[in-house]
């Protein structure tokens, strides 16, 4: 049975920490091992507006990860133009500069184009070449709703590792292509920031207060688990369920573990209702209610 842990508390470092020893996280790393950290650093906000990862979450896996005799730490994003300036919001920066480790905004990396074995929608695709140098990638999303592929989590925090136009390439049939990404890229490690969450959309929702990590080796369990916490049934998420059907991982409730808190107990019903700034930024539109599927049509179907 997959185990995935859910903490609660107040203090993020510790929080992270008890997440962490709960499904024995430090069995993945080996003293030689590359450790490229992966936070969600999708846009400039400040993690309080939960649509960043906090410095704090961070800073514990760093320390984790050296306690586990890892000298070779890397923190890498690329999710969108103004990602240096994230680093910064974030605090990310500052922690690496204090770990003395290296920050690589995979914007401008070296991309290296990549086949994708299997691939259904996706068949190649250009990935930072850090990424593929890394022997072990630690994947630390946020707790959040997306106005497309429903939730973001461990698996669609994986676009980050892409060189180039993300939305252009993954946004048309974006539930098949997430499944093809992440049958490429496996992280070892899986870490939700729930301390903030962002319910109606990743980048202009509305802040959720959980004070929670959940943290997990199986991305796919730890997505069902993160669905769930946000009253969102993981069986109606397509790539979560494209994801069990390709073998990449347990998404089944029933089949996993939940270690600490309970999924019942820190539950909370975030809003899927599309974020009318989204709507306006997006297609100038104002005060119109539309559905999930529309915004997909809508966003296939642009000019």
């Amino acid at each position: 049975m997959e185990r995935v842990a859910i903490i609660k508390g107040k203090d993020p470092k510790s929080m992270t920490e008890n997440a962490l020893k709960l499904i024995d996280a430090e069995e993945v790393f080996s003293p030689e091992d590359r450790v490229l950290i992966k936070p969600n650093c999708v846009i400039p906000k400040h993690p309080s507006s939960g649509v960043t990862v906090d410095h704090r979450v961070i800073e514990e896996i760093i320390e984790f990860t050296k306690a586990c005799g890892v000298k070779d730490i890397i923190i890498g994003e690329g999710g969108n133009p103004g990602t240096d300036k994230t680093f910064d919001i974030t605090g990310i920066r500052e922690v690496a500069a204090k770990h003395n480790l290296r920050l690589v905004n995979f914007n401008k990396d070296e991309g290296v184009e990549v086949n994708i074995p299997f691939g259904k929608a996706l068949r190649k695709i250009v990935v930072a070449r850090t990424v593929l140098e890394s022997t072990c990638i630690v994947n630390v999303p946020k707790l959040k709703i997306h106005h497309m592929a429903q939730v973001t989590l461990a698996i669609k925090n994986l676009m980050g590792v892409i060189v180039g136009n993300r939305s252009a390439i993954m946004h048309t049939k974006i539930d098949e292509k997430l499944v093809d990404l992440a049958s490429l890229i496996k992280p070892k490690l899986n870490i939700i920031d729930g301390l903030v969450g962002s319910e109606m959309d990743e980048t202009y929702g509305r802040p959720v207060p959980m004070d929670i990590v959940i943290a997990g080796k199986d991305m796919v369990a730890v997505d069902a688990v993160g669905s769930a916490v946000m009253g969102v049934d993981p069986k109606t998420v397509r790539h979560i369920s494209l994801a069990i059907e390709r073998g990449l991982g347990i998404g089944n409730l029933k089949e996993i573990q939940v270690l600490g808190e309970s999924i019942k107990s820190v539950k909370k019903q975030f809003s899927q209702e599309i974020s009318k700034e989204k709507l306006r930024r997006l297609y100038g539109l104002t005060d119109v209610k539309i559905s999930r599927g529309k915004l997909k049509e809508l966003w296939e179907n642009r000019s």
